[in-house]
């Protein structure tokens, strides 16, 4: 697949603080004000919201490599998928009709490297026989919650897509990322041996035997 080249960022920030959302409005990237809670809004702020918790992952794996040299592997991948939930952030805040050719986005060879790295780290995992909960190590737990928030960022896409022109492949990517952070988030529980939390129904209050 050819390789995209995206054009390099052209900003300048100044001043932090503009008072241009005092009123309950922000612009996209082509210069339109929309309201803050519009539904293009909600999706690329819900992939920011993702890439903070991502980059939380990042750190952790950073952390934990002195004592699990293989946790390198998925802290390299987490930072490249920063960049890219920064390119669909980029993405999703620009109409399609301002939409420059070289301007930053997802594209189907981001998606199939994930699907690359899905396949190949779930080839080291055991068949799962229950549902998993997070847990077991923070890093779990951290993963976890990113695979949630990018459920809930693909939901918000979806419903953009109802109403206005959406790029298919921001959706697909979003299908997969999630996917893969579940596949990470027990891939790093086996590389650092630690056992995964199984859902056991009658773990509950009302399962529990006298």
């Amino acid at each position: 697949m050819a390789e995209q080249i995206f054009n390099d960022p052209r900003i300048a920030l100044n001043r932090i603080y503009t008072k241009g959302g005092d009123t309950g409005e922000t612009a996209l990237a082509g210069g339109q004000r929309v309201p803050k809670d519009s539904v293009r809004i909600e999706a690329y702020g819900t992939v920011d919201e993702l890439n903070a918790f991502v980059g939380m992952a990042c750190v952790t794996c950073g952390e934990e490599t002195a004592r699990v040299s293989r946790l390198h592997e998925l802290a390299v991948i987490l930072r490249r998928v920063q960049h890219e939930l920064f390119n669909l952030g980029s993405q999703l805040s620009t109409l399609p009709q301002d939409l420059h050719p070289q301007q930053a986005r997802i594209t189907p060879a981001d998606i199939e490297q994930l699907e690359q790295e899905i396949d190949a780290m779930n080839a080291e995992l055991p068949a799962l026989r229950s549902f998993v909960l997070p847990g077991g190590s923070r890093l779990n737990a951290e993963l976890h919650a990113a695979r949630t928030i990018c459920r809930r960022a693909e939901r918000l896409t979806v419903a953009l897509a109802r109403v206005e022109e959406t790029p298919g492949d921001a959706i697909r990517y979003l299908n997969r990322l999630s996917d893969a952070l579940f596949v990470w988030s027990r891939w790093a529980s086996h590389v650092q041996g630690v056992p995964e939390v199984l859902w056991e129904p009658n773990r509950s209050a009302s399962g529990q035997k006298d």
